[in-house]
């Protein structure tokens, strides 16, 4: 993300703390990582009820920035003053259910030292979160709020679920083709992944057996597999992906035999295997730098190494002689020394309550030169697309 657009959503955030602490709310946080204002609901007086935090989405704020100073000043009064009018996340379920959402999100988790959103995996690197759908604002429900409404985490995600459309699209491709879903900020197009069976129900709106993609969350992609497209589309997303403060994935997705959302695959030799590589390594690169921002200590750094025509593959940099939690990769250096994951594995420890994984390596194998490999690291921003801060 380019220094303007940070400073662009910082300043936001800024402008929507000033809001909220003038109507009462004294310890809102703002994680930039996510985009997201986390603080406690003010309780009305003499209420001595444990009120989980709040998580504030942002980014709907970034989708409109017309109509000058005054018109943006205008949006963000009506943002937090919808907020305002229907706080937080209702304490009564019969109230909350109906508004219940699926999201899908980055699924490493960022903010410390207050309550997380509810999650729970959904794809690799990627989490499903459970938000609270109001006219103005979208809130996350956080993990604690489970004691208030007296439910089972199943019983939230399903209620969630249910709730959304599955909307089915009209009309017959007679040829593969590419459908765009823009997100107007009802819909949850990205959501639709979520339901079992909706995206092979999209086959005769594209063509054949539908690849999705989800590089941001108001952006959804789907053409069929046998498309002359894909190869565009794989690139598309990673743009999208790069320059998204909204963003999810690169990769693409299809569905298995059950109906349920899974990563696209191709076998070696494949003239898409070098994307998706790419997009897998980008991914993964991409969370674990976001991980690495709350892990104590010297956690190991995650680059992505080859090329398109031989192909791409993640390395776990060892700080030599320091211990360190390294991400999983194909392969791992440490100084000059270069080992397949493979022969690592009998040399690691999983890290206990971490997701993404890491390992704490009891020892190092038998040391092998490996100059010839260390001339071709890539971090994960070189396999982005350039960004600009228009």
């Amino acid at each position: 993300m380019g220094f303007l657009r940070r400073v662009t959503r910082a300043r936001i955030a800024s402008q929507v703390v000033r809001r909220l602490r003038r109507a009462g709310v004294r310890d809102a946080r703002y994680d930039a990582a996510t985009f997201t204002l986390r603080f406690s609901p003010a309780a009305d007086p003499g209420d001595q009820q444990h009120r989980p935090p709040t998580v504030l989405e942002l980014g709907t704020l970034l989708t409109d920035r017309s109509g000058g100073r005054r018109g943006r000043r205008a949006r963000l009064d009506r943002f937090v003053a919808g907020f305002l009018r229907t706080p937080g996340v209702p304490d009564n379920w019969e109230e909350a259910c109906p508004l219940l959402r699926p999201v899908l999100r980055g699924g490493t988790p960022v903010a410390v030292g207050i309550s997380a959103p509810l999650r729970r995996p959904a794809l690799p690197f990627l989490g499903e979160f459970v938000v609270i759908d109001q006219p103005e604002t979208m809130t996350y429900v956080s993990a604690d709020q489970l004691t208030t409404w007296a439910k089972s985490t199943d019983e939230v995600f399903v209620a969630a679920r249910r709730n959304l459309s599955g909307a089915v699209l009209q009309g017959v491709a007679q040829e593969p083709t590419v459908v765009q879903f823009v997100d107007d900020g009802d819909a949850y197009w990205t959501s639709h992944l979520l339901l079992d069976g909706w995206l092979t129900r999209l086959a005769e709106q594209v063509g054949g057996p539908p690849v999705a993609f989800a590089p941001e969350r108001g952006t959804l992609l789907v053409t069929a597999e046998s498309s002359p497209h894909l190869p565009e589309m794989f690139n598309r997303a990673a743009e999208i992906y790069a320059s998204s403060p909204r963003a999810i994935s690169p990769m693409a997705y299809v569905s298995d035999a059950r109906g349920h959302t899974i990563p696209y695959s191709v076998p070696e030799g494949h003239p898409l295997r070098p994307c998706v590589q790419q997009a897998e390594a980008l991914l993964a690169t991409t969370e674990y730098a976001r991980q690495a921002v709350t892990l104590p200590g010297n956690p190991a750094e995650l680059v992505v190494v080859g090329s398109a025509a031989e192909g791409w593959r993640t390395r776990a940099l060892w700080p030599a002689d320091e211990p360190t939690r390294l991400p999983s990769a194909d392969e791992v250096q440490a100084g000059e020394r270069l080992l397949p994951w493979s022969e690592m594995t009998p040399f690691l420890t999983a890290v206990p309550g971490v997701d993404p994984p890491r390992w704490e390596a009891t020892g190092w194998p038998s040391p092998r030169p490996s100059g010839e490999f260390l001339s071709d690291e890539r971090s994960a921003a070189s396999l982005r697309p350039p960004l600009t801060d228009a």
